[in-house]
């Protein structure tokens, strides 16, 4: 399922990203891919300790064995939600319904109104560690949902207000359909 990998991906590299400049990430994102193969999660899932040791030899990427480690047991977490779920992106915006109205009933004025977290990002946290997920806090799991357009926190006055709630409303049309 291309979207459940590029979901894994982005659950992978958000908790990289983890006390790090999101533009590192974004640099090292093609050498990523290649160190984890596309972010198959059936490739990734079986990942053992050579691999483990080969990617802490890969200047390319984060070095980080606890956060290589989180990502092979996330390609595991995501196959298990596919096993039960039918897929990682019906979980993920399953915590998006209620998240304008709840978190932002008007847009934001100023950086101070947007949260590291929500009750939603906490959530999804929970549910995701739940399945077995690491590096999946929920300050992480926030960035994840600003980025994948689950919530829709710009300003008003920001030119992408409106395409982020096109683009949201399109995934959740298409989810509902």
């Amino acid at each position: 399922m291309v979207e459940d990998r590029l979901l894994f991906e982005k659950i992978c590299l958000e908790g990289f990203q983890a006390g790090l400049s999101w533009l590192t990430i974004l640099r090292k994102r093609p050498a990523f891919r290649r160190a984890f193969n596309d972010f198959d999660p059936v490739q990734v899932s079986s990942f053992g300790e050579k691999d483990i040791d080969r990617l802490m030899q890969d200047a390319g990427i984060v070095r980080h064995r606890g956060k290589i480690e989180a990502a092979i047991q996330n390609a595991k977490s995501t196959l298990d939600v596919q096993s039960k779920l039918g897929s990682l992106r019906d979980l993920v915006w399953s915590f998006c319904d209620e998240i304008d109205t709840d978190v932002f009933p008007q847009a934001p004025r100023k950086t101070a109104d947007i949260k590291a977290s929500t009750p939603q990002s906490e959530a999804l946290s929970k549910t995701l560690r739940g399945f077995g997920f690491k590096f999946v806090g929920p300050t992480t799991m926030y960035a994840a949902m600003q980025s994948l357009g689950l919530v829709n926190d710009h300003f008003q006055a920001c030119q992408f207000r409106q395409d982020c709630q096109n683009d949201r409303e399109i995934v959740l049309s298409a989810m509902r359909a």
